[in-house]
């Protein structure tokens, strides 16, 4: 019986985003799930830990950095790698990423190829 692919959680509000990540991602052999908000992250997280998160810091419910703090305070989720996906720019935005449990933070606008070679480092 073969392994699944990695599943990929990805918290993107941007309807129009999220499903480009998500249509980029699934070309790649990746499973995605896709959330809009905190809450839903956080439910569908909890149902099955992710390999790996992509999260977008700018939410409707909450910001982003709450999300990783929560799933890095899980036992389910702490080992799980976030990358931060954000508009705002500058050491403060990136250490605050760095400081909440993400692993690396991307500036939009995203180099899908960048991206996939870098999910791809988190997930060996």
């Amino acid at each position: 019986m073969s392994t699944p692919a990695p599943l990929i959680l990805l918290v993107e509000d941007d309807v129009l985003l999220r499903d480009a990540f998500r249509i980029l991602l699934e070309a790649e052999g990746y499973r995605v799930t896709v959330a809009g908000t905190v809450a839903t992250a956080l439910a569908v997280s909890a149902n099955e830990p992710p390999a790996l998160v992509l999260l977008d810091l700018g939410l409707p419910d909450l910001p982003g950095l709450e999300l990783a703090r929560r799933l890095k305070a899980g036992s389910a989720t702490a080992e799980v790698p976030i990358v931060a996906l954000t508009g705002r720019t500058g050491a403060e935005e990136e250490r605050a990423c760095f400081d909440a449990g993400c692993v690396h933070y991307v500036a939009k606008p995203i180099d899908p190829r960048k991206l996939l070679e870098q999910i791809s480092d988190y997930l060996q």
